[in-house]
């Protein structure tokens, strides 16, 4: 098992504050796409690639500039040491089918699987 994956499967069911730093809607400040959740990382909690460990908000339509959510799952990236975690307001549930949906925009470009 990967060192990132370890990581964030200490997340799993864990509430959490993201910090966005990519809202919704926005534009990718390198490569040519935009933002279709909010996107972030969990502040001071260091990933294998040495930055925050990351974390897309999914059911939540408006840009955001901080999160207080749940971790559902984790979409665990087979070649790349950079997974990410999927968070949702307390409560609420999400499908493999929509996260895959939600974060296509970026995870096309990676081979990956959905975390439980």
């Amino acid at each position: 098992m990967s060192e990132s994956l370890d990581l964030a499967k200490k997340y799993l069911g864990q509430n959490v504050e993201v910090i966005i730093d990519r809202q919704l809607g926005s534009k990718h400040p390198k490569w040519d796409f935009r933002y279709t959740v909010n996107y972030g990382y969990l502040e001071g909690i260091k990933a294998p690639d040495g930055e925050d460990l990351d974390a897309y908000v999914l059911k939540i339509d408006v840009p955001v500039e901080r999160f207080k959510g749940t971790v559902v799952a984790i979409v665990h990236r087979l070649k790349d040491d950079d997974d990410k975690l999927v968070v949702v307001p307390e409560g609420q549930e999400v499908s493999d089918e929509e996260i895959e949906e939600k974060t296509e925009f970026q995870e096309k470009f990676f081979e990956h699987e959905i975390i439980r």
